[in-house]
């Protein structure tokens, strides 16, 4: 289970106006002006749950994902994933959850994408028999093939983001955290991706949690939807209550204007 309660999260940000004369002046005297990326949130996510982080850019919905594995400290507040504050018991914590960031790589450029799982194996003291099952599994249902012989730097998109699903769910983890993980999929990728974490889901009962503004994605993997605008949280609820009959997406978009985000 996840137990967030009063989490705050600032960032100094650097500022300074166009120009030389600015960037000179910047050089001896910087000024910055201090953002909360998360103020005062508190929620709960239950084992097997699936759920839909969602707001606009700039809402707080990495931070909270990058606090939840470990990556960020927060300011202040406390957080438990099953007992665990992942920050202070990163070597344990990570060996339970997976990570996917739709913008950033877990896979080497230059090298097959085998010797990339063959590393994460040894990183994560993954025994051969779990590591072949595993691997053979993820192989078969993400459709991988002959892309685990192939350089990740010649793999389409589509291509490398179902590879790094898999490598993130090599060590079988309890929980994962999906962060845009289909930004700049085509259709039919997209649909496999979805198709897979639901599957995912219903046999080994993990925990998804998924930050994305594709509510399409939303809406086929998800049961519960968290709303996250200029760091607070604006509402939780269940997602055929929230959308109703209505279009989620369309729905969403009058969240966004009713709480002015």
């Amino acid at each position: 289970m996840i137990t967030v309660r009063n989490i705050c999260k600032s960032y100094r940000v650097a500022r300074r106006n166009a120009g030389f004369g600015a960037a000179v002046k910047s050089f001896f005297r910087r000024e910055y002006d201090t953002v909360k990326a998360l103020d005062n949130i508190s929620f709960t996510i239950h084992d097997g749950e699936t759920v839909g982080y969602i707001g606009p850019n700039g809402a707080g919905k990495s931070t909270t994902v990058k606090i939840l594995s470990g990556i960020l400290t927060p300011d202040s507040g406390e957080c438990l994933v099953d007992g665990r504050i992942p920050w202070k018991n990163r070597i344990d914590h990570v060996v339970r959850i997976g990570v996917v960031f739709g913008q950033r790589s877990q896979l080497w450029w230059d090298v097959p994408v085998s010797d990339s799982f063959e590393l994460l194996k040894d990183i994560y003291s993954i025994p051969d028999a779990d590591y072949k099952r595993s691997r053979d599994e993820l192989t078969c249902l993400l459709d991988l093939g002959e892309l685990l012989r192939t350089p990740v730097r010649q793999l389409s998109l589509g291509q490398r983001m179902r590879c790094e699903i898999a490598a993130s769910l090599l060590h079988s983890p309890e929980i994962l955290f999906l962060d845009e993980p289909t930004i700049g999929l085509d259709a039919v990728s997209k649909i496999a991706v979805r198709e897979f974490i639901v599957r995912l889901n219903r046999e080994r009962r993990t925990t998804v949690i998924l930050t994305t503004h594709d509510m399409h994605d939303i809406e086929a993997i998800t049961r519960r939807i968290i709303l996250i605008g200029k760091g607070r949280i604006l509402l939780d609820g269940d997602i055929s209550e929230i959308s109703g009959e209505g279009d989620l997406e369309h729905t969403v978009a009058q969240l966004y204007k009713s709480y002015e985000i």
